[in-house]
């Protein structure tokens, strides 16, 4: 069938789709799985158990004993397909979890050695933790068939990023494929985990998990999760138990040495210039004086990335890139600091010489703390149509304070306080927000001051931005709404933020406008069909600069399908008004995605996007087709080849003005568990036609670069890393491509518990 009968059919079957849903539902309410109501009391578990993922040790006899007995996606509570049965304890150190995961046909089933937080696309079992039984902040613990871990925060009030994968635990697992399916075993320190000061019972909320990826990717739990529930966590299982367990000292200190060589020049024929040789030792020091709270400091700490950043061009959009933080200091606990509005990004504090930091929760309070004293300041200067990043030469102090308590499981407060200061510069922000739910209704709402001084060389080179004001000052605040059931969604927006406000420790590019949106969208459910899931939403907006001038006017349909081959499809036309360079153009393009596996170990990815947008340089309107193909295949048990390209073109005025290319290729060799070998690399080339452009332009630009990092991974903060880098340019000015930094380098690391 061509894609545009597809998309026919599917939109003449959606109104019977509906009916069917109806009809399924009814028919699911009448006819539920064998009654089976998770949770219970965690038994202490007499005698030694080794984790081997061979389920043999005599002290599991006397494990509480659960079963994940339900389908919710794409089924809706329906009995799970395939048998998973699990076995808890405890002891007066850990936490001891058993899966035993029978399968039909072992042979499909998904298991590939890879590096940590890597294995979410094989088969997998997990136990999810709700220490504090506040349907809040959770823990995510998972394990593929041969071992491989993967470990998450759940942040339940953020529904931008409520999964986290950038904490790192330390615990054991081990996985074993059986002639039946597989086994896994999961000890759980309770020195890695926080959880209510107390030494009798406790209560947690805990949720267990089975991936079962086949022609759908099924996702099996140990609880029923109705689909118009808003709050997944409010929906595990209720355990009691683990009486006077011990966390320990549970303080770690991590001593790290980083040694590093370097070369770069100028051109190309010139001779390299002299090495750059440098030897960092560093220590990171975590103690939990409570199970509730954590103090962290690191000294001198090495914050080079291991893994390099995904290559992008800030190509005719006039807003700074966004790179996620890599850092393991800033990482642990950064969901502490998380509010609606992005005022606290840890990239830019580059080059601490030293970081402190405290995160806890007691009660309904929940708290973090973060100090730094930072070698440079780096400045994000936003403006109403773009943002650019600045560099000051001096260094600066840095202060964060964040709390917030819940009244209980539906309403919460919180405030947050972010302060640098440096020579001649400072920049602070305060701030309330808070945060109401209870069924398919949540409002969250935030309220921020900023007060700022900059050096007259700042004010001088960004005047437009800061309107030859050293001192701007503003106020930035958000609403939002949104409420979902079953098969209804709608959302309505309101931002405002003033010309002056600044966020320097902060992530917000875009100031002195105001926006409303408004979008909703409606689901069917089609549980035994090819195409299981079909939604169509809409959305609106206006944006106008603090003036009143529009700035936007936009309108976007979409259409989405999920279906065989775990394959996903989109259709999106937007239609938008555009405010630029003095004037108001009228855009309107079609986004496309697509994305499946054709094979099991195979994922294709397809985005396209054509139509008449701006080219911002040109100030013109132009036909501009965007595409984007992305995938990923395991060759081997342990082989991952991956790859994202991107292409775009611009036709106008009878010529091509631009086009642009960027490539992100990499392969990974995890040759055991432990050890891993990985190749990264990257390129970009923009080609300009000068002819179409007014002012001039650089017409040439091409960047290449590679690296390749051996590790050896003992746990999370016990490891070795060595590598090496290239890279090399072109442009306007330097015709040839040639190599222009080469860097090599090694970091160990050592995580000693006394």
């Amino acid at each position: 069938m061509k894609p545009h009968a597809l998309i026919a059919a599917l939109l003449l079957c959606a109104p019977f789709a509906q009916a069917h849903d109806s009809a399924r539902a009814g028919a699911q309410d009448a006819a539920p799985p064998p009654a089976y109501v998770p949770g219970g009391r965690i038994p202490l578990l007499h005698g030694p158990i080794v984790i081997d993922g061979k389920l043999d040790d005599a002290a599991w006899q006397g494990a509480l004993v659960q079963e994940i007995a339900y389908d919710i996606q794409p089924g809706d509570n329906t009995p799970a397909p395939v048998k998973t049965s699990v076995r808890i304890g405890y002891d007066r150190n850990a936490l001891y979890f058993a899966f035993h995961a029978e399968d039909p046909d072992p042979a499909r089933i998904q298991a590939h050695l890879r590096d940590r937080d890597s294995a979410f696309n094989d088969d997998w079992v997990g136990v999810f933790l709700d220490t504090f039984n506040d349907h809040r902040r959770g823990y995510e613990l998972i394990v593929n068939p041969l071992g491989v871990q993967a470990d998450l925060i759940r942040d339940e009030s953020n529904p931008e990023n409520q999964e986290d994968p950038s904490w790192d635990g330390l615990w054991e697992s081990a996985g074993r494929l059986t002639a039946t399916g597989y086994d896994v075993e999961i000890r759980i320190p309770f020195s890695t985990l926080r959880f209510p000061r107390s030494g009798g019972l406790q209560r947690w909320g805990i949720s267990l998990f089975r991936n079962w990826p086949r022609d759908k990717r099924h996702q099996l739990t140990s609880h029923r999760v109705p689909r118009d529930s808003r709050c997944f966590q409010c929906e595990w299982g209720q355990y009691t138990g683990m009486e006077g367990v011990h966390q320990g000292r549970n303080l770690e200190i991590v001593p790290t040495l980083t040694a590093g060589l370097g070369q770069t020049r100028d051109a190309a024929g010139t001779p390299w210039g002299k090495t750059d040789s440098k030897v960092s030792p560093g220590l990171d020091v975590s103690w939990a004086p409570s199970p509730a709270m954590t103090l962290n400091a690191t000294l001198n700490p090495d914050f080079s990335q291991v893994e390099t950043d995904q290559l992008q061009v800030n190509f005719n959009d006039g807003f700074a890139l966004f790179y996620q933080e890599k850092r393991p200091f800033f990482l642990e606990g950064a969901d502490y600091f998380t509010t609606p509005l992005n005022v606290l990004y840890t990239r830019q504090i580059a080059d601490p010489d030293f970081g402190l930091r405290i995160t806890g929760r007691s009660d309904g309070s929940t708290y973090g703390a973060l100090l730094a004293r930072d070698a440079t300041t780096q400045l994000l200067v936003p403006g109403v149509l773009g943002s650019s990043f600045e560099s000051l030469d001096q260094k600066a102090d840095v202060a964060v304070g964040r709390y917030r308590y819940d009244f209980n499981q539906h309403a919460s407060v919180g405030v947050i306080g972010t302060f640098r200061r440096g020579e001649g510069y400072d920049n602070g922000v305060a701030g309330l927000d808070a945060r109401w739910q209870q069924g398919g209704h949540t409002l969250s709402a935030q309220l921020l001051h900023s007060d700022s001084r900059y050096p007259q060389a700042i004010v001088d080179a960004y005047s437009d931005a800061l309107g030859d004001n050293p001192r701007p000052s503003g106020n930035a605040w958000q609403v939002q709404y949104n409420y979902g059931n079953r098969n209804w969604g709608f959302s309505a927006l309101h931002v405002d933020i003033d010309p002056g406000f600044r966020a320097d420790l902060g992530f917000i590019g875009q100031v002195g406008y105001r926006r409303s949106a408004l979008s909703g969208n409606r689901v069917w459910y089609r549980d035994d069909a090819a195409f299981n899931r079909i939604s169509l939403a809409a959305t609106g907006g206006t944006s106008s600069r603090f003036d009143g001038q529009l700035l936007q006017r936009d309108f976007k349909l979409s259409l989405a399908v999920q279906g065989p081959m775990r394959s996903s499809f989109s259709l999106a036309p937007l239609v938008r008004t555009r405010f630029w360079n003095g004037a108001l153009f009228h855009e309107r393009d079609l986004s496309l995605f697509a994305g499946l596996w054709p094979l099991p170990n195979v994922r294709l990815g397809l985005a396209a996007n054509a139509g008449r947008v701006l080219d911002l340089t040109g100030s013109r309107l132009g036909q501009r087709l965007l595409l984007n193909l992305n995938g990923e295949a395991d060759v081997a048990r342990g082989i991952n080849l991956n790859w994202d390209l991107i292409h775009q073109r611009m036709h106008r005025d009878g010529g091509t003005a631009f086009t642009a290319s960027i490539a992100n290729l990499g392969g990974s060799w995890q040759l055991t568990p432990r050890q891993r070998l990985r190749l990264t690399l990257q390129g970009s080339n923009v080609e300009r036609n000068q002819a179409l452009y007014a002012d001039t332009v650089n017409q040439h630009a091409r960047d290449r670069a590679a690296q390749l990092v051996y590790s050896y991974k003992i746990n999370p903060h016990t490891a070795l890393y060595a590598g090496g880098a290239w890279g090399g340019f072109l442009d306007d000015d330097h015709p040839a491509l040639f190599g222009d930094t080469r860097s090599v380098f090694i970091k160990l690391s050592y995580g000693w518990q006394p």
